[in-house]
């Protein structure tokens, strides 16, 4: 069998003068429609508790550019325009639902540079892309070929913070749902970026780490040079290439392991991690931040999607590391610099891979039982099974009237 997702190509393209203008200038109308938008919303709720909702914000559009001074909107796409506003919808739409905060303001220093294009707004010929406004197609590095027949849906067009140009197709893609056999239990950690249920460890590069040095001096000259000059700007990029750089190999090396893992399991189990908590940790922030346990688990949650995996999420509570995998039994303390202990049943555990073992076991019980449901083990105080507690409604055998 096999079933179709969509994917997004990424490509890296080298734009032509007077592409570069037509971006930029693209770049800088989307950032404005978005930023009068929510103006607008939020003053019409502010002072007459109003809601005003896409369709309104998209009629606004047409006043504005019939106005002196936002003319200038007519000069570019509008369909970039068009999808900012709708992306101003999911952001209030979100918040509403309360998965997000309230919409910001986008900055023209901090906010990333992009422009979304329509089916209406570009063509893809014979391997060629123009975007509306253009003459010419742009000069795109196909480092990988597209889906075969595939018809881009959308194209984003990107800049980075180092300069860098990028191109994003959003395309229909065939996957085929093969079936693994393996099934695997992760726990993750800094000394080894993640500990598998099989004993294998795989090594934490330390991305950040490596490149440390360099990115400290280009900090340090980007702090000498006198703020508003062309010398910091420049300066800027150096630090932007640098964190470009290790964002590059991390993300690489995220894909590549969390693809091995997807193609070679059927049932992934991992832990419920609150980075966001964990980073508060001001002595092990940099570390956390470098491992990027979260992106991690956003690309194993797609793929395992895509190829039809089973993907179960441990609650971050269960104490994988104080259990023992052997015979069950509870310690009581476990701190993070003990890496080895040996249980009274005479196990000896290796920390990291005894916690994956018990995740995968924890894993394992709940796509089988349910959820929150955890096998009786001992209670290493008493050396007796726990009582088991009886459901709700029913006292010492006999039904609650």
């Amino acid at each position: 069998m096999a079933r179709t997702v969509k994917r997004a190509f990424k490509y890296r393209f080298y734009p032509t003068p007077e592409q570069a203008a037509e971006l930029a200038r693209t770049f800088g109308c989307v950032r404005l429609v978005y930023n009068l938008a929510l103006q607008a919303r939020t003053e019409a709720w502010t002072l007459r508790q109003e809601r005003v909702n896409y369709t309104a914000t998209s009629a606004m559009l047409t006043a504005w550019k019939k106005t002196e001074g936002l003319a200038f909107l007519n000069e570019v796409s509008s369909v970039p325009l068009q999808q900012a506003l709708r992306h101003l919808q999911v952001a209030f739409s979100n918040f509403f639902a309360k998965r997000a905060k309230y919409p910001t303001f986008k900055s023209k220093k901090k906010s990333r540079r992009s422009a979304e294009y329509t089916t209406s707004a570009f063509r893809y010929r014979d391997g060629k892309l123009t975007l509306a406004k253009m003459a010419e197609p742009l000069d795109i590095v196909w480092s990988r070929a597209l889906p075969e027949g595939a018809s881009p849906s959308t194209v984003t067009v990107s800049q980075d913070a180092a300069g860098r140009w990028f191109v994003s197709l959003l395309c229909d893609d065939v996957v085929p749902e093969t079936v693994a056999t393996g099934q695997v239990g992760i726990d993750a950690g800094l000394d080894s970026l993640l500990t598998l249920s099989t004993g294998e460890k795989i090594t934490n590069l330390r991305h950040e780490r490596r490149d440390r040095t360099a990115l400290a001096r280009a900090q340090r000259q980007h702090a000498r040079k006198q703020k508003g000059s062309n010398n910091r700007a420049k300066a800027r990029v150096k630090v932007a290439r640098v964190h470009a750089r290790i964002t590059d190999r991390r993300r690489d090396h995220l894909h590549k392991l969390t693809t091995r893992l997807v193609r070679e399991n059927q049932r992934i189990v991992i832990e419920d991690l609150t980075v966001r908590n964990m980073v508060k940790n001001h002595t092990l922030a940099r570390a956390i931040s470098d491992a990027a346990w979260r992106q991690f688990r956003t690309m194993l949650e797609y793929k395992a999607d895509w190829h039809g995996r089973t993907l179960v999420t441990v609650d971050r509570w269960f104490p994988s590391s104080k259990l023992c995998s052997t015979c069950g039994a509870l310690a009581e303390r476990m701190p993070l610099h003990v890496r080895s202990w040996t249980c009274r049943c005479g196990t000896v555990h290796d920390r990291d891979v005894n916690a994956a073992r018990n995740i995968l076991a924890e894993g394992l019980s709940v796509i089988a039982c349910g959820g929150g449901v955890r096998p009786q083990r001992e209670s290493s105080r008493t050396g007796q099974s726990p009582v088991k507690q009886e459901p709700p409604g029913v006292t010492q055998g006999i039904p609650a009237l």
